[in-house]
């Protein structure tokens, strides 16, 4: 873990070693058969939200007379999924995932891993924007390195992962949550995953490819991909699996989720593929450029439209949680003042 202009609240980690995905899918998946069998049994037992918690914070707003709108809403989904009926935000993280892509070359990018580990130093050394968003307001950020050094499969001609390295990648994306934050923005590092996430989410929601490598990439694995973990191996990086299993842990562990990014929608759309009430704890930031009939189809509704080549809406996004937190905080504190006075 590498500090960031020396600011507890930024960090980046590296994850060298996952470069033996066999070894990963051996200690962190239990031996039920198929490594994915794990997978779609904790998708499908997610933890119900916390009804009671958001019903708290609901009560609190309306004890004046006044509704708060779509504020009051996300204050009483961040207490539905962290289960507090004071929701008020204490350990918000950014977690950005950065993994290389066969197709790469297909893309124009001669050199995705310099480009990629470039990157990095850029955010560790606080030049990036997203580093100095993070210090600014006081979010912590990990970078997790997902073995950049070995890209996954090209997508228009083989699968991206087999089953094992992408249920232990997921399994990782699990672990990256193991720091014990409240409310995380799941996001990339770049859009190397964007061919994958666009192949991803338009087979899992039915819709049209959005360009050709997308739909030559289908074309190639047609007849493969009616299971969304299948069609996550086959078609997705490391970044998007890792993102996928994240989401799922977090709903045990009572965290709230931001998704920044195409990559981190089509992680989404597994999961709710996975299990149709399995996004009730995320909060979209912004629509990443899709349609909002795509959008609709997940249940989600962007929260901030703005145009970054970083997860400038992600971070945002915490801050109007993190507000909405202390609004609802201190109406039921008034609440519990004129009560006591009553």
């Amino acid at each position: 873990m590498l500090g960031i202009n020396d600011k507890p609240c930024v960090a980046l980690k590296h994850t060298d070693r996952y470069a033996a995905p066999d070894e990963w899918s051996e200690a962190k998946m239990t031996a039920t058969g198929l490594p994915f069998d794990d997978i779609r049994n904790l998708a499908r037992n997610m933890p119900v939200m916390d009804e009671a918690a958001a019903a708290k914070v609901h009560s609190a707003f309306g004890a004046y007379g006044e509704r708060g709108g779509r504020f009051e809403d996300i204050a009483a989904w961040f207490a539905a999924s962290t289960g507090r009926g004071t929701p008020l935000v204490a350990k918000p993280h950014l977690a950005m995932f950065a993994a290389t892509h066969g197709i790469a070359g297909r893309l124009g990018e001669s050199q995705p891993v310099a480009s990629a580990l470039h990157r990095m130093e850029e955010i560790a050394s606080g030049a990036a924007v997203v580093s100095q968003l993070c210090a600014a307001n006081n979010v912590g950020l990990n970078v997790f390195d997902l073995a950049l050094e070995v890209p996954v499969g090209n997508i228009l001609a083989e699968d991206a992962l087999d089953e094992r390295g992408c249920a232990a990648t997921m399994a990782f994306g699990m672990e990256a949550l193991a720091n014990g934050p409240d409310l995380v923005c799941l996001s990339t590092l770049d859009d190397a995953a964007r061919i994958s996430a666009g192949a991803l989410i338009s087979c899992l929601l039915d819709e049209s490819p959005e360009n050709d490598l997308a739909r030559e990439a289908l074309d190639r694995h047609s007849g493969h991909l009616a299971n969304p973990l299948e069609a996550l191996r086959r078609l997705g990086g490391r970044e998007i699996s890792a993102m996928a299993g994240a989401i799922i842990a977090a709903r045990t562990q009572n965290i709230a989720i931001i998704l920044d990014g195409k990559a981190a929608i089509a992680a989404a759309a597994v999961v709710h593929a996975l299990n149709d009430h399995g996004l009730q704890h995320c909060l979209l930031a912004d629509d990443a450029g899709l349609n909002d009939g795509v959008l609709v189809k997940l249940g989600l509704r962007p929260l901030i439209r703005i145009e970054a080549s970083e997860p400038v809406a992600g971070i945002l996004a915490i801050d109007i949680v993190r507000s909405a937190g202390a609004v609802a905080a201190a109406q039921a504190d008034m609440r519990n003042r004129s009560a006591a006075v009553s």
